[in-house]
């Protein structure tokens, strides 16, 4: 057990995707005061100065897993944290979904070979043949 721990201690400490690297850990230890939670578990941080800002990702890193409110104070659209000041949401917004791209769950037109059957034969089309 003791050598997965050393092995996994190495694998945070040059490896970003499956979690914090050993040196943001230390970072946010050292300098990152936390200044809120999403939805979903992501932690926010900034330093005192409010010079950087970053996020710690609960669970896979994807980008897309942050909702609108998170990303624009991370990239300092605005300066209001979400937790204290919402943005106003209409009632047609659907909720924040993470892109599905390369998964199961990737939306797949009719007709695409990923939507299960046979694609619908078109009569709107003739393929091109050379004479």
């Amino acid at each position: 057990e003791a050598s997965m721990g050393i092995l996994n201690t190495l694998l945070r400490a040059v490896t970003w995707w499956n979690g914090q690297t050993l040196n943001t850990q230390i970072f946010t230890a050292r300098k990152g005061i936390k200044v809120g939670e999403d939805d979903q578990g992501n932690v926010f941080y900034h330093t005192a100065d409010d010079s950087r800002r970053w996020v710690i990702f609960n669970g896979e890193i994807e980008a897309s897993r942050i909702d609108a409110d998170w990303h624009g104070w991370l990239h300092r659209t605005f300066n209001e944290l979400p937790s204290k000041s919402p943005l106003p949401h209409k009632p047609w917004e659907k909720p924040h979904q993470e892109n599905l791209t390369g998964t199961l769950n990737a939306y797949a037109p009719a007709g695409s070979i990923r939507s299960g059957g046979t694609p619908k034969t078109r009569s709107d089309y003739e393929a091109w043949a050379p004479e």
